[in-house]
């Protein structure tokens, strides 16, 4: 956990100065959503990223259609 919060402090909080809390909330929602869980690898998913596991199963599902 101490890993998470010193990435989301490295990307997100140290970049610049928020002047409300809204606006700081909005770039920590996008930094999750958009970079970190788009290029975490994900027990779930054999150890692959979303990405990766899309790309994976997009392929046999145009195959079978």
């Amino acid at each position: 956990m101490e890993n998470w919060f010193s990435l989301l402090q490295k990307n997100v909080l140290n970049q610049q100065s928020w002047t409300t809390r809204e606006q700081l909330r909005l770039a920590i929602v996008y930094w999750i959503e958009a970079r970190y869980h788009r290029r975490r690898r994900q027990r779930r998913l054999g150890k692959l990223t979303p990405i990766e596991f899309e790309t994976i199963m997009k392929d046999p599902a145009c195959l079978a259609a």
